[in-house]
């Protein structure tokens, strides 16, 4: 079996940390076990669906590195649902019902009174073919039911198991009563079809053999399972990974705005930070860095997933950045580099990305080597003198302790005492690179006009 999986975003809003979970779980699956990776847009909500989100969604997903192999778009495929809600139709399956909102409110409300779950009651299954027909052709719009299980024997179908069980990748056996379910929703009274039956059919369609989804989905998997079974078809194989909630132990879902991708980009957070950190909480395997996506992708494993909700701590992620920056190679952040307008050598790279957090700091330190810096002079004679021993260029890794060494020797100043008034006048800063590598890039003129106080 070829495994296929999806990723299912809706183009209503720009994706956020708990889309990227999704995503990326997906993607890894395929890439573990050489499968491919599907978008797919979910845009039957014509009212907040946009071909700017959808356009947002794509580059979202190009910056973390998810290529998807193909794409498609449930707003092409209408003729298709149609097609499919026609046989489920003549399998008496799924039925017309003619009830308001207000209407249904009303009757939940009686039923919580009584104390029955607020379920649908099927009304709509008493009406004869002649009443629909009648009703219709009076100019009334029917929304579409699918029917859950059979407990009326006078409409023919085939008795069906009140319970849906199934073996789910992340939560093992799983058991929903869709007894206990309103017959849902299939199509709306405008023609429009809902998520629970398009994704069906496109699942169906495009031979997604696992879907890996939120544990928000739980129960609805159980409803798909059966019309998957309506339309003829084995249901693929589920994984419902858990959901993400906050620091505090709070959800997400206020804060989703702040944990964009756009957003998380904007900060500086490497896409592979953000990806590692989305895919391994909440999982067997330690929070870290890996340097590709191929690596992370033999390390995460769905069956090792934890059913406890997943811990997001923004400051977590931004240690995890500067993790991974310090481990990476130049050529692997060349490119980003490169789009912040930074062209840099090998050596400065390694001299300065064990004291970044984001790439974004480089500048800072391109200013400490390149200048102009204005010197802070802590110790004026100790400076002079310095300045004085000077060894000639060319400079290397070597350079640092020789001078250092001389100037000890000819100062009796050693320690903290020598090192930290050099820093000042060198970096004009309290902390940084080790100057053993710094030195050689800022060179000899620059080094000694900051010796002598002088802006350079």
């Amino acid at each position: 079996m070829t495994i296929s999986v999806r990723f299912a975003p809706s183009p209503t809003g720009r994706l956020h940390i708990g889309n990227i979970r999704t995503a990326v779980l997906n993607w890894l699956f395929a890439r573990r076990n050489g499968g491919s990776f599907m978008l797919r847009l979910d845009d039957t909500d014509r009212s907040r669906s946009t071909e700017a989100f959808a356009e947002a969604i794509r580059a979202d997903l190009k910056w973390l590195g998810l290529v998807w192999d193909r794409e498609a778009r449930q707003s092409d495929r209408l003729a298709r649902y149609e097609a499919a809600a026609t046989v489920l139709k003549q399998a008496g399956r799924l039925y017309p019902c003619f009830e308001s909102e207000d209407e249904l409110d009303r009757r939940r409300a009686r039923q919580r009174a009584r104390g029955l779950p607020p379920i649908y009651d099927r009304a709509a299954l008493k009406l004869t073919p002649d009443e629909i027909a009648q009703r219709i052709a009076a100019g009334e719009k029917p929304h579409w039911r699918l029917f859950l299980t059979n407990t009326d024997p006078s409409r023919g179908l085939a008795p069906l198991p009140t319970l849906v069980t199934w073996q789910d990748v992340v939560r093992g056996e799983q058991t929903v009563d869709i007894g206990s379910l309103s017959d849902p929703v299939l199509i709306r009274a405008d023609g429009t079809p809902l998520y629970t039956f398009t994704s069906v059919v496109d699942d169906l369609d495009f031979a997604i053999t696992h879907i890996i989804r939120g544990e928000d989905h739980v129960t609805n998997s159980a409803v798909q399972i059966q019309l998957f079974g309506a339309l003829g078809a084995e249901a693929p194989t589920f994984a419902h990974h858990s959901l993400l909630i906050g620091a505090d132990g709070q959800a997400l879902s206020k804060r989703l705005g702040d944990l964009s991708v756009e957003s998380l980009r904007a900060e500086g957070l490497e896409p592979l930070a953000v990806l590692c950190h989305a895919a391994l909480l909440g999982t067997s395997e330690a929070v870290a860095p890996y340097a590709s996506l191929d690596e992370l992708a033999a390390r995460v494993d769905l069956a090792k997933l934890s059913r406890a909700p997943g811990r997001f701590d923004i400051a977590e992620l931004r240690a995890l950045n500067a993790r991974l920056l310090h481990m990476l190679p130049l050529d692997a952040v060349a490119d980003h580099l490169a789009g912040l307008g930074f062209a840099i050598s090998t050596e400065f790279w390694e001299a300065v990305r064990g004291n970044i957090a984001t790439l974004g700091e480089v500048r800072a330190w391109l200013e400490v080597v390149n200048g102009p810096l204005a010197p802070r002079i802590e110790d004026a004679n100790l400076c002079a003198t310095a300045a004085g021993l000077l060894p000639p260029e060319p400079w290397n890794a070597e350079t640092w302790g020789a001078w250092t060494a001389a100037v000890r020797d000819a100062t009796g100043i050693k320690g903290r005492a020598l090192f930290h008034p050099l820093r000042l006048a060198l970096t004009a800063r309290e902390a940084g690179p080790e100057l053993r590598a710094l030195l050689p890039l800022i060179g000899r003129t620059r080094v000694e006009a900051r010796l002598k106080g002088q802006t350079a």
